[in-house]
Order: C-alpha cells, then structure tokens, then sequence
C-alpha cells in the first residue's frame, strides 16, 4: 500500500497523508455479502449516553466476513480487493469453485487472480487457512483463533502479524504482535501471511473534518474542563486538579496510568507464557 501526501500549500495540506487506494480492484461491495448497520451514536437501549465521542460520519454497510474459512478442502480464486469502512485492513472477495463467494482478510502481496484454500491439506501458502500444528515453525500468521471453531480473533487489523515459534504438548506457543507468548491449541486455524494496508499506522487526516466523516466526535481534555464536570478541571491556567497535584484520572475518577484493570486471577493467565509488559 503507498501512502499519498500533499505540497505544503496550506496548513492542512502540511501534514496531510492518506492512502492511495492504489491496491483497491473493486468500488461497490457484493451485495449479497453485505448488510445495514445501524448507528447508535454511543447511546445504549435507554437513550442514554454510555459511549462518549461518538456520532454522525458517512452513511456505511456492514461486509461480512468469513473469519471462520468454514469451506475446507475448496479452493477459490480472489476476484477483487476492497476497502472496507468498518476496519482498518483490506479485504478480499474469494469465488469458490462451486460458485460461492466469500470475504476474507487481505493479507499484503495477495493480488487478484490469486489462490487460496482452507484445511488441513492446504499448502502453507500466502492467504491459505491452517491448522497450527501444520504450520511450518517461524512463519508469519494473522487471523488466529483462541478456540477451535470459534473464528479467527487474534491479529486481524492492518499491518498485524503474530509468528509461531514453537509447539509442545498438543499447544502452538504463538508470539502475538504485542510481544507477549500464548498457547494456544494447536487444531486452532491461522491464516499464512501479514495483514495488509501495513501503511495504515502512517497515515495522518490533516483535519478534523475527516475525523468527523468516520463518526469521530471532538474529544474534550478533562483539564480545562470544571472542577463539576471533570476531578482534573479547575484553577488558574494548567493545573493537575484545580492547583494541587492529582493522578490522571477518567471522569469517574479511576486512575489512567499505571491502574491495573485486569483480574488477578483470570482463568486465560495459564495460556500466557510471558507477559507483553516484560523487558
């Protein structure tokens, strides 16, 4: 993926980088793999306001995607490749050989024209669905499942890519983007590649009007907020909570920096050999 920029001839235009749609093949989705998405605009069933900066953006459909590679032992051709509105990563349209079409994941270098299959007896190819415990050790893989049968929920967002280092025990220890090392089970699928749109770290709006386009409303600091509205609003000029010194807090008042929200005793900790955090 190439990113575009801009001469400096405005202010906007400064900063401004966007991507080139270079690799896009397709404008309009398959219809019959698509559905209404309806906007809540961060209200929940009561009317009331529950997610904050939240609201307004282009009108979008739902694609759905394949996440699971239910068809095994099919191979398919990729048709086209498409921007999607409700993620960050390419996808791609899959026509199976009986007719069918499906969307799944683009992973980066997969081009129209393409092969893919899903199943035990695929080959460890680019975009090809596995199990861990065929898949060859050190390759790249996005896509993962946590359960068997349950979908791909791991490294699915452009640019990710988690690699699998080692197997023991019927477990696949998998490093996952963030560093930290999981088992996971090795009859779980992966997909063989690196998320596409890898460029999509870089890109920079240049104005809020983009922002707002993609439903994104302004995101007010607490401190110049009022002391009423926010525990870090108040006193004269920058202050931490009205004059004193006070933590960074969220509105309710939980800490915001270095407060540790997860259990202590979350029945996945058996899964994680080590910690993201750990130098």
């Amino acid at each position: 993926m190439a990113l575009k920029t801009f001469r400096p001839l405005t202010p906007v235009l400064r900063f401004k980088s966007l991507p080139a749609f270079t690799e896009i093949t397709k404008s309009k989705p398959h219809k019959g793999l698509t559905e209404i998405k309806r906007r809540s605009g961060g209200r929940n069933n009561n009317g009331r306001l529950t997610a904050r900066h939240i609201g307004g953006g282009h009108k979008q459909k739902y694609r759905k995607i394949d996440f699971k590679r239910r068809k095994h032992g099919v191979a398919a051709e990729v048709a086209a490749i498409e921007y999607d509105p409700n993620r960050s990563a390419r996808i791609a349209l899959i026509k199976y050989s009986d007719g069918e079409m499906s969307y799944i994941l683009a992973p980066d270098g997969l081009n129209v024209g393409a092969k893919v299959m899903s199943g035990n007896e695929a080959p460890p190819d680019l975009g090809n669905s596995l199990p861990l415990s065929v898949i060859p050790l050190g390759a790249n893989i996005h896509n993962i499942e946590i359960a068997p049968g349950r979908g791909g929920q791991i490294a699915r967002s452009a640019g990710q890519q988690a690699t699998l280092s080692n197997r023991e025990a019927g477990y696949a220890l998998v490093k996952l983007p963030s560093g930290e090392i999981r088992r996971i089970h090795e009859t779980c699928f992966a997909t063989i590649g690196q998320v596409g749109n890898v460029d999509h770290m870089n890109v920079s709006s240049g104005k809020a009007g983009r922002t707002r386009w993609q439903g994104r409303r302004p995101h007010v600091r607490g401190m110049v907020m009022n002391p009423i509205d926010h525990p870090m609003g108040g006193g004269q000029g920058k202050s931490k909570g009205g004059g004193g010194r006070h933590h960074p807090v969220s509105p309710w008042g939980q800490l915001a920096k270095g407060f540790k929200t997860r259990a202590k005793h979350k029945p996945s900790d058996r899964f994680i050999m080590q910690d993201r955090r750990k130098k």
